[in-house]
């Protein structure tokens, strides 16, 4: 995309008229918008140091915010490397998701 377009499209995401963003490494650490509160990483990123560009994006401002990683056994290697690199545990989602997500809602 050149840049016009990329600017149009966070424009459009910035004021809510578009709900869903899709992007890359290349813009995770130029979206700084109030409303994220959810980022789904349908891959990981290479470098660990990523990571939390691209899920910083939830929760800013302090407000309450959710990642998703979809990992699969190739990207285990990685998931423990972030692990490792931020000291936390990343855990897996709970089979009753959706209990959980409207317990987390009406708090």
């Amino acid at each position: 995309m050149d840049q016009n377009t990329r600017d149009i499209i966070m424009r459009e995401f910035r004021s809510g008229s578009s709900r869903v963003l899709i992007t890359t490494d290349l813009l995770a650490r130029g979206i700084d918008v109030q409303q994220v509160s959810l980022v789904i990483n349908y891959d990981l990123p290479t470098q660990p140091e990523n990571y939390l560009h691209r899920i910083g994006r939830s929760g800013r401002f302090g407000r309450k915010g959710v990642a998703i990683n979809f990992v699969t056994r190739d990207d285990e290697r990685m998931l423990s490397d972030i692990q490792r690199f931020y000291n936390v545990v990343i855990e897996e989602l709970p089979a009753n998701i959706l209990k959980v997500v409207m317990d987390y809602i009406s708090k």
